[in-house]
């Protein structure tokens, strides 16, 4: 399998960490991998984009338009931004819980509605999951592992054996929040149906 992965989101939410796993993970899962990061003003919740390249042979680790199998958004207008680097039969899963960037708290400019967001990514591509894990995440009590969740409804559209993925989170991840992470990864596979 080859595939192009696309993990967005904003300063705080973990997208760094997140692309670091999913290479690993491909990696780990016999391919070749290569990642690539785009930090905003990340410490003032700008734009984080990770790009992930997995494949038999990957010579660039950014993906071009129009190229992106998997979309992996922490925020509903950070997924906006990058649909045309969506292919026609993407899969994209978004954390419907908006962080409203300066541009729209200083009055400048207007959130899109949740029907204007639905509506785009449903059009860009194949299949689209819209599910508010912070709520899920903060029940589980801990927000920050709102990434590893989203990453847990990614695995459950590839073919890669959770043993994989959680070894990885192990890795990755504080000795002291490896529970509460795998609890949040399980619970994340149980969110979107493949």
């Amino acid at each position: 399998m080859d595939a192009n992965f696309l993990i967005v989101g904003v300063g705080g939410q973990g997208t760094i960490l997140s692309g670091d796993i999913l290479a690993e993970v491909g990696m780990r899962g016999g391919y070749d991998a290569k990642k690539s990061d785009i930090l905003g003003l990340a410490i003032r919740s700008g734009s984080v984009v990770s790009h992930i390249r997995w494949g038999k042979e990957v010579h660039s680790p950014m993906s071009m338009l129009g190229q992106v199998d998997y979309l992996l958004a922490f925020e509903p207008l950070e997924s906006l931004r990058m649909v045309e680097y969506l292919k026609a039969d993407s899969t994209v899963i978004v954390n419907d819980y908006p962080i409203p960037p300066v541009a729209v708290t200083t009055g400048k400019a207007e959130y899109p509605s949740r029907e204007q967001i639905d509506q785009m990514l449903e059009s860009a591509s194949r299949r689209y999951y819209s599910v508010n894990v912070t709520e899920k995440a903060t029940q589980l009590g801990n927000v920050k592992v709102l990434n590893i969740m989203l990453l847990g409804a990614l695995s459950g559209l590839l073919q890669l054996a959770p043993e994989i993925w959680e070894q990885t989170i192990e890795k990755y991840v504080p000795a002291k929040l490896i529970d509460v992470n795998k609890t949040a990864f399980r619970a994340g596979r149980q969110l979107i149906a493949g």
